[in-house]
């Protein structure tokens, strides 16, 4: 299982961006797919997620409202689109999938991280 997340960069606060993560896995229509993050100094936390069936989503309380996941499992990938973007946020955002998972874990393959960072 391989995954590949891209779409990082540098962003102004309020600003936008979207990640994809790219997987090998086929069919992908059976794996839960999350995106995780580390801020420089802290532990690796839970972003959102979203159910193998498609059915759940999940969202950590500091990113409600304002990321979104989703996915196109024909392409076999899935998508966190950020918006209203702060200085906080900014990280090394890691995406994770498990097989008939739930949308919060636990997941066992995991792709290199991409980094995002916002100014303020």
């Amino acid at each position: 299982v391989q995954l590949q997340a891209s779409g990082g960069g540098l962003v102004q606060a309020g600003g936008s961006l979207r990640l994809s993560c790219t997987t090998s896995e086929n069919p992908f229509n059976i794996y839960a797919a999350a995106w995780f993050r580390q801020a420089p100094g802290k532990d690796r936390e839970f972003v959102g997620g979203v159910s193998w069936s498609g059915s759940a989503t999940n969202y950590a309380d500091s990113v409600k409202g304002r990321f979104a996941v989703s996915r196109d499992n024909a392409e076999k990938t899935f998508y966190l689109q950020m918006n209203s973007l702060r200085p906080e946020d900014t990280g090394v955002y890691y995406c994770a999938t498990e097989e008939f998972g739930a949308s919060t874990g636990p997941f066992r393959n995991w792709g290199k991280g991409t980094l995002v960072t916002v100014s303020s």
